[in-house]
């Protein structure tokens, strides 16, 4: 459905719902997500899954019979609620990408050493090849269709492995904290590691949906493709388009270079002549949206790209962390949740049905988690025995790079969205969040023992020490304790 119509639908009276029918779901969604999140916080789970249990809790609305007259009357349609909602998941999404721009820090990128390149980058390219080759012979071998639209179903397969170069460490940063490994080498490589993994997800994401040329929920127009067509008066040879498309991807980027600078003075100037006002985070908001707009409309890079180099821009001024604040509190408040719920409320419209009597994509998705596991801990620990760290430390890197959160789910939702890939990925992308941010702080914890058990004292060591006069063999014990460290986990 067109954006601007569904915009002027959500805020009319229409014959399947009325605006004021839009808050109901709000509210449920609302409520639901800070209830079940806390509770899933506890469990150190991200709280991204408690936002995704509570859009499918939301979602069983979509069992009512749409025929109800009394209840459409009252409550609307659940396609009306969903394509609300649907708006509102539009801002969540790319106001996620903002402030994961806002909170990158470019002096580290700047400062990071060969290692943590090294480590992203195989960390990145093994699960993109794994994604990649098992979607490749699922559809060949398998029958494994692409969706309807698509002129190159390698993009498709390409796109599989996209999502699972995403990675999100705040699991593993909550767990080496704990541990008090935080502030080592193998810490130090996994936390610069994962900022770069970042940059090169959104570059990959743009790049592999602008190439398929896939329209589906965005704008088809290229800009400099429009320009070429209107002087030469004659449509772009085949061979001439791909180069075209990464040509204007990367007029797009040296664009936002261009204007960064302006950018930059304008907010360090309201930063130095109106400090934490209110109008330096709304013009922050303002600038995220256009330039998100302007990387879909103009350029065919997806618009959460636009909002993800908004938000590098700003990264570098006077008023980051408080632009960083508001902008976090008004999506974690309101937008965030709505978008994570949406997500999970689309899986009821998805054509789930046939799983069990043609299971191909659910041992494909089975696989496909798999492959996301092993392809992080291969790629980033062959990236640390490359950087001649330890086997064992070398091991450790990789685990740490396993884990996911919000940014494999805002990925894949993209990929939907864009008609790339097939919606019945959602799921393995919850079970590919839940297994890793199970068995990462476990495997971590594991791997660390034997460097714990040896930096206890001879008596936190012996269940049965000998008593030591003027000993203190509880000194160290708050060290020791697991539940030391409150620091709320972040999600990245």
């Amino acid at each position: 459905m067109d954006f601007f119509t569904s915009i002027l639908r959500a805020g009319t009276t229409t014959a399947s719902g009325q605006a004021y029918q839009l808050l109901l779901p709000v509210a449920l969604i609302l409520l639901l997500t800070k209830g079940i999140s806390v509770g899933f916080s506890k469990l150190k789970l991200p709280q991204v899954i408690g936002f995704l249990v509570a859009g499918l809790l939301v979602g069983l609305i979509s069992f009512i019979p749409s025929n109800n007259a009394q209840w459409n009357s009252i409550f609307g349609t659940y396609s009306y609620l969903s394509d609300g909602i649907n708006i509102l998941a539009k801002f969540g999404v790319v106001m996620i990408l903002f402030s994961a721009g806002v909170e990158t820090d470019l002096k580290a990128i700047k400062a990071v050493g060969v290692a943590a390149m090294v480590i992203t980058s195989l960390g990145v390219i093994f699960p993109l090849a794994f994604g990649f080759v098992a979607a490749f012979l699922f559809r060949t071998y398998a029958g494994l269709a692409a969706p309807a639209g698509i002129a190159n179903p390698i993009y498709t397969d390409l796109y599989y492995g996209v999502i699972l170069s995403a990675t999100s460490v705040s699991i593993t940063v909550a767990t080496l904290k704990e541990l008090g490994k935080l502030e080592t080498r193998v810490g130090n490589a996994i936390v610069s590691a994962a900022i770069i993994d970042d940059v090169i997800g959104i570059i990959l994401l743009s790049l592999i949906i602008s190439l398929s040329g896939s329209s589906t929920g965005g704008s088809d127009f290229n800009l400099l493709e429009f320009i070429i067509r209107s002087i030469s008066g004659q449509p772009l040879p085949e061979y001439v388009v791909p180069i075209v498309v990464i040509a204007n991807m990367a007029i797009f980027f040296l664009i936002s270079w261009g204007i960064s600078h302006l950018v930059r003075m304008f907010f360090n100037h309201l930063g130095a002549k109106y400090p934490h006002h209110i109008r330096i985070p709304i013009y922050s908001l303002a600038f995220c949206f256009l330039w998100a707009f302007v990387a879909q409309a103009f350029f065919q890079i997806a618009d959460i790209t636009g909002g993800y180099i908004a938000g590098l821009i700003l990264s570098a001024t006077s008023s980051k962390d408080y632009i960083d604040h508001r902008a976090e509190t008004t999506s974690n408040v309101f937008f965030v949740p709505i978008f994570f719920a949406s997500v999970a409320m689309k899986m009821y419209s998805g054509d789930f049905s046939n799983f069990f009597s043609n299971p191909t994509f659910l041992y494909f998705g089975l696989i496909w988690v798999f492959v996301g596991l092993l392809g992080k801990v291969l790629g980033a620990g062959i990236g640390g025995l490359v950087c001649r760290f330890k086997l064992k430390d070398s091991l450790k890197i990789g685990v740490g790079m396993m884990a996911r959160a919000e940014v494999l789910i805002v990925t894949a939702q993209t990929g939907v969205d864009s008609g790339l890939i097939s919606d019945k990925i959602i799921p393995f992308t919850l079970i590919l969040i839940l297994i890793s941010s199970f068995i990462t702080p476990i495997l971590l914890k594991v791997l660390y023992k034997d460097e714990m058990t040896a930096a206890l004292p001879d008596g936190a060591r012996n269940p049965n020490p000998l008593p030591v006069a003027g000993g203190d063999v509880s000194a160290t014990g708050e060290n020791t304790n697991p539940n030391s460290d409150n620091t709320p986990l972040s999600n990245k």
